[in-house]
């Protein structure tokens, strides 16, 4: 049985490698893949029965496999790896696609494998696309003010800028919320919500509405209320792989 894995940590690569030769020996792993276009090109060359594919990697996640394939080029079985909470969890059950949930247990890929192996088939775009749906699906988040709870969607949060021991939660509609939870707080809430990134130690910035970005001044991005967002130096490189570039 052939199989690719699609996974961008070097170490999860290995990890995931060395459990399935020790589980799995019939399976072949045929590529390894950083990213998912290298692992598109790899699974047209291949045609592996079976595909490992990571879902939170910089560029494209692994539920953009839907846009690089028809609805009847999914010839091949997927077994998602994730370290989604369980909120995600069910929306995978819902969509009765196969996941493992990092770190991978050896016993509960024996058991994945098992179920794939008994049922042989392949899984339907629309199972794809059902998942991608429900993990994207508007979410609210609760904001403490005063006695009440501001009920805010994820989407319409610009950013977040620390303000000595408050925040200051701005919208798209030109609202701001000042809440006693500092800056710390909402990076651990926000942290299942991939495009919200901490690019300066008292800026959150939802990367969404990101419009330009410049290296000078230390680095600077501009959002598309044209507020101006400094970025520290170190977390340049990192906020840039939110991004595909153009290289010369």
């Amino acid at each position: 049985m052939k199989a690719i894995i699609i996974e961008d940590e070097k170490r999860a690569q290995i990890y995931l490698q060395g459990v399935l030769e020790q589980v799995a020996p019939e399976i072949n792993i045929v590529a390894i893949c950083d990213d998912l276009p290298s692992g598109v090109i790899a699974i047209r060359k291949h045609k592996p029965e079976l595909v490992f594919l990571d879902i939170e990697m910089p560029k494209y996640n692994g539920l953009e496999i839907v846009n690089f394939f028809g609805e009847n080029e999914i010839q091949f079985s997927i077994i998602f790896t994730t370290a989604y909470n369980q909120y995600a969890i069910q929306a995978f059950k819902t969509s009765a696609l196969d996941y493992l949930l990092k770190p991978i247990d050896p016993e509960e890929l024996k058991e994945t494998l098992n179920r794939y192996i008994q049922k042989n088939s392949t899984l339907f775009h629309q199972q794809l696309v059902s998942l991608r749906e429900s993990l994207t699906k508007e979410t609210k988040i609760a904001i403490p003010d005063g006695n009440n709870l501001q009920l805010i969607s994820t989407e319409e949060i610009l950013y977040l800028k620390a303000d000595s021991n408050y925040t200051q939660v701005v919208l798209q509609n030109g609202k701001k919320l000042i809440t006693s939870r500092i800056l710390r707080n909402f990076e651990e809430n926000l942290k299942d919500y991939k495009q919200f990134f901490r690019c300066h130690k008292s800026y959150i910035v939802n990367t969404t509405f990101i419009e330009t970005y410049s290296k000078s001044n230390g680095g600077t991005i501009v959002l598309k209320n044209n507020q101006e967002i400094p970025v520290s130096s170190e977390k340049s490189e990192e906020l840039l792989s939110f991004f595909t570039k153009i290289e010369r």
